[in-house]
């Protein structure tokens, strides 16, 4: 990978995570929840900094996706995860007040981004399919992680009636 060097390589392989031979985008989207944990625990106002975060690892997984697609030709490299970072984040820092219920909120995050990452439905199927490059790449992460989002409310909305009919 000639000019692609290996700190950028670290980036969009999700500090290596994507190199994990099996499930390389769900031990990407581990980081992600990971990095959202840290931030929870650490700042006043978590869902901001989550969004920030989210669209710095668009930004510059956009710009690091394309110059390695123009290097490598190879469109969507599987141990490229930096957008699963970005998407799920997107999906953590939409929920509601992050500092209640934590734990439930990033693990019911984490399986509604993976199931729309995976299953792309609706208008992430075709922005996955139609859109090229690096923008391409992150795009159907980003809506991924607004479909998930929602998703993960739904999901939270019945744990919490669930559990108050308990």
């Amino acid at each position: 990978m000639e000019k692609f060097n290996k700190f950028k390589w670290f980036i969009i392989t999700g500090f290596f995570s994507g190199l994990i031979p099996k499930a390389p985008g769900t031990f990407g989207s581990l980081v992600g929840v990971l990095i959202a944990y840290l931030i929870i625990l650490f700042f006043p106002n978590p869902n901001l900094t989550i969004m920030l975060l989210a669209t710095l690892f668009f930004i510059v997984g956009y710009k690091l996706t394309d110059e390695y697609e123009t290097l490598t030709n190879i469109h969507d490299d599987k141990r490229i995860v930096i957008d699963e970072i970005a998407g799920v984040l997107v999906t953590i820092g939409l929920l509601g007040n992050l500092k209640e219920d934590t734990l439930i909120k990033l693990i019911f995050a984490f399986i509604a981004f993976r199931i729309m990452d995976i299953w792309k439905p609706s208008i992430i199927g075709r922005v996955d399919e139609k859109v090229k490059g690096g923008l391409g790449v992150m795009l159907d992460d980003i809506l991924a992680g607004i479909f998930g989002a929602i998703l993960a409310g739904l999901f939270y909305m019945g744990y919490v009636s669930y559990r108050g009919a308990s």
